[in-house]
């Protein structure tokens, strides 16, 4: 058995309770103030205090440790000022378990006009009413920390994965930049644990760099960012191993945006232990139900008279209560399929996870993911990149 203890200052404790004996895959428990979360985790995204389609309450039923808020949004609405009069967003959502927050840069990035970054920050107009705002390194953290999320995030300078050049390594220099402000700007240490962001795009050598310097930053956790835009899966696992070899072994490794089953399936093997994505519930709310084969998209008129459950094999609400042919018939007409298939989609990755963690802890984890990988694709036409990323830690589909 392998223990670490973070040093006290930090909000976060991780113990290591099992490795792979092929690859880079480990089983821990990262103790936060809010929850002890099993690890790996697949970490469902709120934007608001909730998951789009679901309460609290039905999180709490499918025993979600952690959960995400988006800090750009928070911050906007109901606002920091709000959020610290109701003692924090746990106490606003009731929600008596772990919270993250990003920084609430990749929403300038990825949903606003952008107008400008600069050293300073990120200086975009507001979407609420035109008016130009700026988010800082420092008015990141302070936002976050009215938040009070067990997890916060550094601002870190955000570009697309096809970027390269100057301008991506003018973005991992200012990202490192960016870091020790958000450092210094950080009142809540021994409540909130600030984890840095690995970037560096799809440069090898820009990304080693850049783990290099966050490593020497006395911090409680690491994410691996920039990745899951659309980049080729060949190069996008690469990284990701880079990234995970590069960081330290006794801290967990977030890898965010991840939220694909067979992503999170590789990138177990190649040591991640954080995932979230909006994928389970996005998805959901187009009437796709994910199975172990892959999807179901219930809207699809062969579901109008099957009465059997999206998965015999779930135990979730929706399974032992609904029929794919009701479901079929909300999908198309009702928003309430929104919320049932929400269910089970989040409990399908919840369950991945844990599946995951108990055949690590049993030292069959290369067994386990064979047999995820004849499910998925019982022709065996397995993904290329797929195949080369776990024989780089040891596992053989073929």
């Amino acid at each position: 058995m392998w223990k670490m203890a973070s040093q006290p200052k930090h909000a976060l404790t991780l113990e290591i309770l099992a490795k792979c004996s092929k690859s880079k895959a480990r089983a821990c428990a990262m103790s936060l103030p809010h929850a002890v979360v099993d690890t790996p985790v697949f970490m469902p995204v709120g934007t608001q205090g909730t998951l789009k389609g679901l309460v609290p309450d039905q999180l709490r039923e499918l025993n979600c440790k952690i959960m995400l808020g988006n800090t750009y949004h928070l911050g906007h609405r109901p606002g920091p000022e709000l959020l610290e009069k109701a003692g924090g967003l746990h106490n606003f959502m009731k929600w008596d378990r772990a919270l993250l927050t990003d920084s609430g840069g990749f929403q300038m990035v990825s949903l606003l006009e952008l107008a400008e970054i600069t050293e300073e920050g990120v200086r975009f107009k507001s979407p609420h009413d035109g008016s130009m705002m700026l988010l800082t390194p420092e008015k990141s953290i302070e936002i976050q920390n009215s938040i009070g999320a067990d997890i916060i995030m550094q601002l870190d300078d955000v570009v697309h994965s096809s970027v390269s050049g100057p301008r991506l390594t003018e973005a991992m220099h200012r990202t490192i930049r960016w870091l020790d402000r958000c450092i210094k700007a950080h009142k809540r240490p021994s409540e909130q644990c600030l984890f840095p962001i690995v970037q560096g795009g799809l440069d090898a050598e820009l990304r080693t760099k850049c783990a290099a310097e966050l490593i020497k930053r006395d911090v409680g956790g690491y994410a691996i960012g920039g990745l899951s835009g659309g980049e080729e899966k060949a190069e996008f696992w690469r990284m990701v191993k880079i990234s995970t070899d590069l960081l330290p072994d006794n801290k967990p490794r977030y890898l965010m945006g991840v939220g694909f089953a067979v992503d999170l399936v590789v990138c177990v093997a190649l040591g991640c232990d954080m995932f979230d994505c909006v994928f389970p519930t996005r998805t959901a709310r187009f009437g796709c139900a994910l199975v172990k084969t892959g999807q179901l998209n219930l809207k699809h008129k062969m579901f109008a008279k099957d009465f059997e459950p999206i998965d015999r094999e779930c135990s979730c609400s929706t399974c032992r209560t609904y029929t794919r042919a009701f479901l079929h018939t909300l999908a198309n007409t009702e928003p309430a399929a929104c919320n049932i298939l929400t269910v089970h989609n989040v409990a399908y990755q919840l369950h991945l996870m844990s599946s995951m963690r108990q055949s690590i802890i049993e030292d069959r984890f290369p067994e386990f993911v064979k047999q995820f990988f004849e499910d998925m694709f019982p022709n065996k036409d397995y993904p290329p990149w797929a195949m080369d990323a776990l024989s780089s830690v040891n596992i053989h589909l073929r």
